[in-house]
């Protein structure tokens, strides 16, 4: 499902306008870049947890060529799924 498949969905289900879930799914993700640039963690119960995690430098190998490269250390957004969502999956 793409945003537009979901905007349609949940203005279908919820009788809002389209124009309204739009706005509504944008300043969601604007809400998460947010709090995942500043280290921060977003949790929907039942659903998904968001969270920033520090990835620590590490040695790789270029697959091209097999050189051993250094990856540097970074940051990462990781989703932990919550147990509504995956017990209705099963």
């Amino acid at each position: 499902m793409n945003k537009t498949e979901l905007i349609n969905t949940i203005a279908e289900k919820t009788e809002m306008t389209k124009k309204d879930i739009a706005t509504v799914i944008d300043t969601f993700q604007d809400v998460v870049k947010d709090t995942m640039i500043d280290g921060g963690e977003i949790v929907l119960t039942g659903f998904a947890k968001f969270y920033v995690i520090d990835v620590a430098e590490r040695q790789g190998r270029n697959p091209k060529s097999g050189e051993s490269i250094t990856i540097p250390a970074h940051k990462a957004v990781k989703v932990k799924i919550g147990k509504g969502l995956k017990d209705c999956v099963k």
